[in-house]
Parts: structure tokens; sequence; C-alpha cells
């Protein structure tokens, strides 16, 4: 009787989990609910940066011997040259197949197609894709190859989030929020920052900062924080030699005039990337090259380069801390500033994966640490330490090149662990934030976006229009509302229609141009072939549609 007794209860226990699991699926989570999915994402997200942190640094130690990955570049300056050369070379080439075989274009999926899921797509990414990149990425880091490592880390936080919400069929706020929690995770995770963490997932990927979203997403970073510090410990990921001290309010200036080189850098760095991808893709097209052969020649060309300065290696924090700490030349500043962007570029154009975060935070601190050595040497009587414009420039540059100056702060503090010189730093990042966006479409990530027709830089009145297909919102032939054939098809030999396969970002503007109240919707089959005619889009359905999907945005943001 027992037995049969604790199997009753084991069927009507299994029979309310899967009852649970239905109502989740049709009606959404209650708010402890999401809380606790967060949660689990959370921690889901945590591993994923922990384990794509650890296989990065086994990789390197692997291929280039060392048990000190911290201290790459100098280990790598005593192996013989064409061991430098061949490592990223041969990386390259397995990147190529792994993106060639795994991706319908062959590109590496960064944090730019996570704002781009979050906005246009219900905050799901492409899942095969995603995990072929944080492969490809991890081999470029792993071999060589001069990136960052949270961009990748970012989209496959990404991933796990997409996977939950299909499994849910969250809507497009819920799938939103919690690829909202997956980035702030694998942000924190990365970093051993949860405050920036979790400003970046609502300042860069969300682009708002509602209040249904804070909760989800803090508990989100915090158990994402708690996964890297089981293992790393709670340590920030630079160490300073002493807490700096500002001749303060006379060297302010300064601050301000570095903030603005920081912005001239940050543009710079940015247009080499796309400069450097817009002549491989020539070069590729001129000489036919394979889209997969493109990373192993680069591999080649960036350990030709590390060869000689063995700097651009990586992730590259040995040298970020060596700016930071001062222990740095200002020609030695200089020259490996040029050289990281180059080798940024050279990264990014051969498509290797990675991402731009810690190439931006290697760059401001030596274009900082650069400026520092000058200021100070020139006013030496009203000039505090020269390492404290390193960590101001270090927060400038990546806050333009990310386009998030608040969270980007919050990462240089949590990094250091230097929470003095909080004015200084916020300066010199407004003044480069405020001229980098100008410069570019408002960030790196959102620039790369309009590259490809994206254009969520200009806010939701312009990226919404792309969201809605014409087909979807016409009114086909013979129903109620839709104007006569023979109107249609005058209008059509008048050159006045839309391509049903298009979307309301093309319909819009022959609505403006035309005047028309109403666009025959026909299908192009070619150019030869006559077009057929499906039915009619009404300007006033458009609009109707706009002006929802314009009030649920709106509301969406400040609820």
């Amino acid at each position: 009787m027992a037995s049969v007794f604790l199997k009753n209860k084991v069927r009507e226990g299994l029979a309310e989990v899967v009852k649970a699991f239905k109502v989740l699926r049709e009606r959404g989570p209650s708010q402890i609910q999401f809380w606790f999915i967060a949660l689990v994402i959370g921690i889901a997200a945590g591993f994923a940066a922990l384990l794509f942190r650890k296989g990065v640094n086994l990789l390197q130690g692997y291929l280039y011997g060392t048990d000190d990955v911290s201290t790459l570049h100098s280990f790598a300056s005593t192996l013989p040259w064409f061991w430098i050369v061949l490592i990223p070379a041969i990386g390259g080439l397995a990147v190529g197949l792994i993106l060639h075989r795994f991706t319908p274009d062959g590109r590496v999926r960064t944090v730019a197609d996570v704002i781009e899921g979050a906005a246009l797509s219900n905050g799901r990414v492409e899942k095969r894709a995603g995990i072929a990149s944080a492969l490809a990425s991890l081999i470029t880091l792993g071999t060589g190859g001069s990136s960052g490592r949270e961009g990748p880390v970012v989209h496959l936080a990404g991933v796990i989030s997409s996977w939950v919400n299909d499994k849910m069929h969250a809507d497009g706020i819920t799938g939103r929020d919690l690829l909202g929690c997956a980035v702030a995770a694998a942000v924190s995770a990365s970093f051993n920052a949860p405050i920036a963490g979790a400003l970046f997932a609502l300042e860069v990927v969300l682009r708002h900062f509602a209040v249904h979203a804070f909760a989800p997403i803090v508990i989100a970073s915090v158990s994402g924080t708690i996964i890297s510090r089981l293992e790393f410990g709670n340590v920030t990921e630079f160490s300073l030699p002493v807490a700096s001290e500002l001749a303060f309010y006379i060297e302010l200036p300064a601050y301000l005039i570095l903030g603005l080189l920081c912005g001239v850098v940050a543009a710079a760095l940015m247009r080499a990337i796309f400069i450097g991808e817009d002549i491989a893709s020539h070069i590729q097209a001129k000489f036919s090259i394979p889209r997969w052969l493109r990373p192993a020649l680069t591999g080649l060309l960036l350990g030709g380069i590390a060869v000689f300065f063995p700097h651009i290696i990586g992730v590259g924090y040995e040298t970020t801390s060596a700016a930071l700490t001062g222990e740095l030349l200002l020609w030695e500043a200089v020259v490996f500033a040029v050289l990281k962007v180059i080798a940024v570029s050279i990264t990014m154009a051969g498509r290797m994966g990675g991402g731009v975060f810690s190439p931006s935070l290697m760059v401001g601190a030596l274009t900082g640490l650069a400026f520092g050595l000058i200021a100070t040497s020139i006013f030496p009587e009203v000039s505090g330490e020269h390492t404290l414009y390193a960590l101001a420039g270090m927060g400038a540059v990546a806050a333009a090149v990310l386009g998030a100056p608040i969270s980007t702060t919050l990462i240089v503090f949590e990094l250091t662990g230097d929470w003095q010189t909080a004015i200084a730093v916020m300066v010199a990042v407004s003044m480069s934030t405020a001229l980098g966006s100008k410069l570019v479409d408002r960030s790196f990530f959102l620039t790369q976006l309009e590259r490809r027709n994206v254009h969520l830089a200009a806010g939701p009145q312009a990226y919404l229009l792309a969201m809605f297909g014409v087909a979807s919102l016409m009114r086909q032939k013979g129903e109620a509302g839709c104007p006569d054939e023979d109107r249609l098809w005058q209008m059509v030999e008048d050159g006045a229609y839309v391509d049903g396969n298009s979307t309301l970002e093309v319909a819009m503007p022959l609505f403006e141009r035309s005047g028309a109240s109403f666009l025959p919707v026909v299908s192009l089959s070619g150019e030869d072939a006559p077009p057929e005619l499906w039915g009619a889009l009404l300007h006033v359905d458009a609009l109707k549609a706009y002006n929802r999907a314009l009030a649920d945005t709106a509301a969406e943001e400040h609820s």
C-alpha cells in the first residue's frame, strides 16, 4: 500500500510539473518564476563565460608552452620566430573552416548581433552560428589573434537565453529581458564586475533602463559574478601600485583634453577596423580568395607582426597592466597603441573572431599613459600620478567605442578597485563619448549594424519599420477594403507599387513620395517575368501597425 501511495504521489507531482510548464509556455512566467529563470540563466551564462576564459587560457598555454598566460607576450618573445608565425596561421585556418561550415556568411557573431536580436528578433540570436562563432573566437584568442573575449561571450550568453526563450515561447518583452539577464551575467563573470554587467545589459543591449527589467538583470548579474569569484576569487583584473592622488581642481582641464583625445583615438580605432574590413573584402573579391582561407592569411600576417612585437598577441592584459602601473616609456606607449590598432583591424578584417572591448581598454590605457607622461613632465608642480591618466584613458576610449559611458566607467572602477578617481575618469569618459558618438554612428556596434543597413542608431522610429513585412499587412485581392484590381494594375503600369517581400522601411517612403492612400503589392519574379498582383497595402493599415509598435516600445521602456 505504501508503494502504491508513493507512486501516486510521484505521478501527481510530475503531472503538476508538466501542468506548470504548460502554463509557463502559454501564459508566460509570473514575477517570481521570472526571477528564478533569470537566476538559472545567470548561472548558465556565468559558467559559459568561465569555460570560455579557461578554454582560451588552456589553448594559449598549450600552444605557446607557458604556465602563466598573464605574461604571454613576454614569454612569446623567447620562442622561435617560425612558431610565432605558424600558430596564428593554423588557428586562422581552423577558424575559417568552422565559419565556412556553420555560418551562412563566414562572419563571427558578436555584440552587434545581440543588439540586433534584442531590437528586431524578440530577444533571439542565431544559435547555430553563435556556437560556431564562440568556438572560432576561442581558437582566435588561443592562437594569438588580437581581439577581446567579451564579445563572443556576450553572444554565447545570448544563445543560451534564446534557447530558453524558444522553449518558453517567450514574447518580445520577456525574450528581451532574459537576453539582458544572460548578457549581464556574461559580462559580470568576464570582468568580476556585477554593477557594470547589469548596467551594460541595460545601456548597450536593451538600450533602455526599464524598472521591470532591473531586478531580474541584477539577479543574473550577481549570479554570474559568483560563478567567476568561486573560481578566481574576489580579485580585480588589474592591480594599481598605489592609490592615485589628484592635484585635483587645477588638473581637471587636462582630463577634459584627454577625453577629447581619447574620442579621436576611439574613432580612429573603429574607422581602422571598418577600413580594414573593406580592404580585405576587396582583396578577397579581386583575387577570388575562398572565404575559409581569409582568416588563415590574416593569422599569417599577425604572426609576422608578433615576431617583432609580441605585445599584440591575444587580449593584451599584460601590456594594459604595464600601462596602468607606469612601467612603459613614452615611445613604448605610443608605438604599442598604434600597433594594437593595426593588429585589431587586421584581426577583424580577416574575420578571425573576438571582440573590441579588451583592445579598446589596452589602447585607452596606452593613450592615457602617453598623455600623462607628457602632461606631468610639462607641469610637474601641479600634477598627480601619470598612471591616473592611463586609468582615465582606458575608460574614455572604451566608453566611446562601446557607446556606454555609464557601464564602462563602472567597469573601470571594478577592474581596478580604485574608487578615488571617479571624477577624473567621468570627466574623460564624458568628453570622449560626446566626441566619439559624433564621429561614428553612436558606437562601434551600432555603426557595424548601420553598415549592414540595420538602422538602430536612429532609434525605434527608424528600425521598427523593418519589423513589418508588407505581405503581413496587405489586404489580399477580393478582401474587404482592397481596391479594384483594374485600378491596382493601372498603378502598377505607372510604376507605383511595392514588392510583397519588402518591409514598411521600403513602403513608407513610397507613400510619402506618391501621396497615395494605398499601393499595389506585387511579387517580382525577375526582370523578364511579369509581376504577380497579391493585393494592396493601405496607408492607414501601415500607420496603425507602426503606431502600435511605437506605443508598445514606449510602454516597455517606461514600465
